[in-house]
């Protein structure tokens, strides 16, 4: 799911009386049977940047909502908050998100968290994107956003899923500007399947093999790349620990590193 590292079987508080607001979902788009995103108006005075979540509450009619942590997709200039979801089976959020449709109402937390966030890594040349699954969704944020352009000379977004039809977002990240000039190369993985001008392998594997870096014509070294990896556990442990056996950190309190952590799980 898309949750910021909170499983769907894990119960969360909901915020405080006045610190939310019921919003209608204003579209929803549907990738797979199990894999959609959603627009809601964005509420008056909600401030984020690219890799801030915030949570969400759907109501079921007991008044009792349910609430789940969701990384914005749409960009901070945008009127609306976009999110995108897999539906997990038997979830107590997803199977009351599976029936909803435009103009169903949506609970919004006024507040919005997060660290994954650009203000965590050091100056650098190049940013490289690691995602699995909906972990895409503050990446593409970050490409809604000037300043990620602005920051990075060369950016390199890499998405991996298990098959074709889960790649989220692919045509709008293949037409941006920065694909068509360079600037940005985008490898799409698909693990389970062959797909055409895809990648077929763990992320870990392919930067450990090098396979990575040649597709996107770039090396990773920690005097100039700054990296940033959104997704299961699996991937956010192992990429971590290959980092760091190249010298790349983490920021600590206050002090910006090279690199930076989301576990979407």
């Amino acid at each position: 799911m898309n949750a910021v590292s909170t499983p769907e079987t894990t119960a969360l508080d909901g915020p405080a009386a006045g610190k939310w607001q019921a919003v209608a979902i204003e579209g929803m788009r549907h990738w797979t049977p199990v894999l959609r995103s959603f627009r809601i108006p964005r509420p008056p005075g909600f401030r984020f940047v690219p890799g801030h979540y915030a949570r969400l509450g759907l109501d079921d009619g007991t008044g009792k909502p349910v609430w789940r942590p969701f990384s914005m997709v749409s960009g901070p200039d945008d009127d609306f908050l976009e999110f995108v979801v897999v539906l997990v089976p038997g979830g107590e959020f997803s199977e009351r998100l599976r029936s909803r449709q435009a103009g169903d109402e949506i609970l919004v937390e006024k507040l919005s968290l997060g660290f994954l966030t650009l203000d965590q890594l050091a100056p650098g040349r190049d940013l490289w994107l690691l995602a699995s699954g909906t972990g895409i969704g503050p990446f593409v944020s970050l490409l809604r956003d000037g300043r990620t352009w602005r920051s990075f000379e060369r950016l390199v977004l890499a998405h991996s899923v298990r098959r074709g039809d889960d790649l989220a977002y692919r045509e709008e990240i293949a037409a941006l500007p920065g694909t068509r000039d360079g600037r940005l190369r985008y490898l799409p993985v698909v693990t389970r399947e062959t797909l055409p001008g895809a990648l077929n392998a763990r992320l870990p594997q392919l930067f450990a093999d090098g396979e990575l870096q040649r597709a996107a014509g770039l090396e990773i070294d920690v005097a100039r790349s700054r990296v940033m990896v959104c997704g299961n556990p699996e991937l956010t442990r192992e990429m971590r620990a290959l980092l760091a056996a190249r010298g790349f950190q983490p920021g600590r309190r206050g002090v910006p590193g090279q690199m930076a952590f989301e576990k979407y799980w």
